[in-house]
């Protein structure tokens, strides 16, 4: 027999990760509707995306986390529910979850998160809440009891990796580079379109409910030395390392203006700190999403630096 697919809810569908969510469970024969704003509608960028979801079977609800009864209309269709609003947005779902509880179908929720595991960060001083306020919505999600899955999945490639890590510039340097902290700190890199993958395939997967799903592929979790190794040889030349220390880094941070900073931030949490990879994952409460799903074939770091040459 056949197993039943789940009908999946994806709010943010015109964003990078939302839209790579909603191919990504349109392609694994799931029923998808995306929850769209009006002003989706008058963005041509936007729009575009919309075009391409809709022909490939994306059913599109016009609406937003505050239409309420919208919501719940919506809601009442599906199975599962995810998120992928912008960080600043990531508040807004406190109107979502009790629209989940209202609704009372939903087996399964995957907060906006996609990015370091928010309670494990420790830059809670410089982050201006980025990541509490993420928090928050998983402490709302268990305390009303809603069955969830979390996706930790650290950066994406097309974030700091395009420059090597070098705040300020569009592509990779071929002279000299700059180092944070001693270089050998691993940070994680994942592709948009492998989140999305590694997402839809938790779905239906009841190894991964009620708990936290971490990308941490072999192939993509590099210190910035490693890094900055792979792209010496693929361009066949030694740059010059320059090495800012975690005193030089923070006095940094603190020189500059939120939220020009937070670049900076996220490069201190990840490659100084070690926010990433400092932790094992807990068995009780996490799973690995590469060691769950070995058939799933993702973009390595290295492979993605050949695309910058």
């Amino acid at each position: 027999m056949a197993e039943i697919k789940s009908k999946i809810l994806i709010i943010g569908v015109t964003g990078n990760l939302g839209f790579e969510l909603a191919k990504a469970s349109l392609n694994a024969s799931h029923r998808t509707i995306g929850l769209v704003r009006e002003s989706g509608f008058s963005d041509p960028d936007k729009l575009q995306k919309l075009r391409f979801l809709s022909n490939a079977g994306l059913e599109i609800v016009k609406g937003s986390l505050q239409d309420e009864e919208i919501l719940i209309e919506a809601l009442k269709q599906v199975d599962v529910v995810i998120c992928a609003v912008s960080s600043k947005q990531s508040h807004d779902q406190m109107l979502l979850i009790p629209a989940i509880k209202r609704a009372a179908c939903i087996k399964r929720f995957f907060p906006s998160e996609f990015g370091l595991d928010p309670d494990k960060t420790r830059v809670s001083d410089l982050d201006h809440n980025f990541y509490s306020r993420k928090s928050d919505i998983r402490r709302l999600v268990e305390d009303e009891g809603i069955p969830y899955t979390y996706i930790c999945c650290n950066f994406y490639t097309s974030y700091l990796l395009p420059s090597l890590v070098q705040p300020g510039l569009k592509s990779p340097p071929r002279d000299k580079v700059t180092i944070f902290g001693d270089g050998n700190v691993k940070g994680v890199f994942v592709k948009e379109c492998d989140v999305a993958s590694f997402t839809i395939s938790t779905v239906d997967d009841p190894r991964t409910l009620n708990k936290t799903l971490y990308l941490r592929p072999p192939g993509n979790t590099l210190s910035m030395n490693e890094i900055v190794d792979i792209w010496e040889k693929k361009i066949g030349k030694n740059l010059e390392r320059n090495y800012v220390s975690e005193e030089a880094l923070l006095e940094k941070i603190h020189e500059m203006e939120y939220p020009d900073n937070m670049e900076m931030v996220f490069i201190y949490s990840a490659f100084v700190k070690g926010d990433q990879t400092y932790f094992d994952i807990n068995s009780s409460n996490g799973v690995e999403g590469t060691e769950l799903y070995p058939r799933i074939k993702y973009t390595t770091v290295s492979e993605f630096l050949d695309t910058l040459l």
